[in-house]
């Protein structure tokens, strides 16, 4: 959400930490498994594939309430009364994916995930709440066993729903050039997520990130996302993007210099957030992103946003009498009906990885050797065997100030492959030495630092086709 769902942490401050339950698998999980009508959607080199027809994200983003409501525990797709209304709105819209920014991970979501699939629409997933995500003040502090179980019960909660389209494992966490040193604790949690889908036998849903339009630094973000070995590197990267200001150009805009940035850029690019309101909104850059111009690069982007939340971004507004659509929404949906690709789009098969970014004034994280990241956290390296167990919902104690589980060391590459089980990589043997794959030094001292911004880290994006 654009200026939104920012939490300050001295607000966060008064929450205290209690202890988890004890981790088991819960049958809410196995309930999870439902079936669905739509294709499951996998990577293939820089593109998202339905089956066997290439998949471009044409949506919006879906958070009524907006930061308040989900501070409050308003939960959007556990409302079947608002989702019922509001996919009407979606099928209106010609759109095939929502994205949501926080959900309850302690309610259910069957009805409102079976509307939506119905419909034809995918979900596209922040694992984040205002209580349970990193905090640029204190990275390190925050990627702890707490924060984790959260962001492991969502994933049980959503896994089994075959149009859940991605999990986000962060939202513009980083926004400055001074507080690019969160990087490691988001390529970490990304690493600790792909390895929980893998170690609980769930489908290969694809995990990655979604960045601020920080021109300075948004490209090295992206290739060290990116870089090293596939256990390390995310399944796609998403960015929000209001550059283009109708009335503009695939020139103008600057969308013709990122494209060619991005043109050996090995796994699916997406906009997470677009839509400029400064001029006229008709939204005459939908044309161009699903078009050949772009189609080869990216993989279509998500609309902000669908309700109006008082920054002017809305489509429709929401009030006592129902939903009332505002110009921008018909614009919106004169666009999506003309918008076409056709074919695979020329996208590129390779799936390579990229270099890592340099270190320099925009990118403060050292140059990566690969064994830089943080190792997964002590406590939770258990959940990636016996599971996440209860979830802690919306309105649990929080993870930001349980500080004493933070991770100790970093990990070897490859510790987080299938297989291999990044928990040995993180776990110390009873003599204290470190078992195989950990290290307990120094070296995470570079990431302590992470900017003087003190906001947690969640919210808000936009939608796909």
């Amino acid at each position: 959400m654009k200026g939104a769902f920012a939490i300050a942490a001295a607000a966060a401050s008064a929450v205290g930490v209690s202890a988890l339950a004890t981790p088991a698998r819960i049958e809410a999980r196995a309930s999870k498994a439902s079936s669905g009508s739509l294709p499951t959607v996998t990577v293939k080199g820089n593109a998202f594939f339905a089956g066997g027809e290439r998949f471009y994200i044409r949506g919006i983003d879906y958070q009524p309430g907006g930061s308040s409501g989900a501070a409050d525990g308003s939960d959007p797709l556990a409302d079947v009364r608002s989702c019922t209304r509001d996919i009407a709105k979606f099928k209106e819209l010609g759109i095939n994916t929502v994205r949501v920014y926080t959900v309850d991970n302690a309610k259910n979501h069957d009805a409102c995930m079976k509307l939506l699939d119905a419909a034809g629409i995918y979900l596209a997933l922040d694992v984040n709440s205002p209580n349970y995500s990193l905090n640029r003040e204190d990275p390190a502090g925050s990627y702890n066993d707490v924060y984790l179980q959260s962001v492991f019960a969502t994933i049980d909660t959503f896994a089994g729903y075959t149009n859940t389209l991605l999990f986000f494992s962060g939202n513009e966490v980083i926004n400055a050039d001074n507080n690019t040193n969160c990087a490691p604790y988001i390529k970490a949690t990304t690493r600790d997520m792909k390895q929980y889908i893998d170690s609980q036998g769930y489908r290969k849903i694809p995990v990655g990130y979604s960045a601020a339009d920080v021109e300075s630094n948004r490209y090295d973000l992206a290739t060290y996302m990116n870089c090293g070995t596939d256990d390390q590197r995310s399944d796609f990267f998403a960015f929000n993007d209001y550059s283009w200001c109708d009335h503009s150009t695939f020139q103008i805009s600057g969308w013709d210099q990122k494209v060619q940035q991005y043109s050996n850029y090995g796994i699916p690019l997406f906009l997470s957030e677009y839509g400029c309101i400064k001029n006229d909104r008709n939204f005459e850059e939908i044309s161009t992103l699903y078009s050949s111009q772009m189609s080869s690069v990216y993989s279509g982007g998500l609309v902000y946003e669908y309700s109006e939340e008082g920054s002017g971004y809305g489509l429709v507004t929401i009030g006592s009498s129902g939903v009332t659509p505002k110009p921008d929404f018909n614009f919106l949906k004169q666009q999506f009906a003309k918008a076409q690709v056709s074919g695979d789009g020329g996208y590129s098969s390779s799936g390579a990885a990229s270099q890592c970014p340099k270190q320099s004034t925009t990118w403060e994280v050292k140059d990566f050797l690969g064994p830089d990241l943080p190792a997964i956290p002590q406590g939770a390296v258990k959940y990636m065997s016996s599971g996440a167990g209860k979830p802690p919902g919306l309105n649990g104690d929080g993870s930001q100030w349980a500080t004493s589980g933070a991770s100790k060391g970093t990990a070897t590459p490859g510790s987080g492959s299938s297989g291999v089980q990044a928990s040995s990589s993180s776990t110390a043997t009873a003599s204290g030495a470190a078992s195989p794959g950990f290290r307990s030094d120094a070296s995470l001292m570079p990431y302590l630092v992470c900017g003087a911004t003190v906001f947690f880290s969640t919210f808000l994006g936009a939608a796909l086709l």
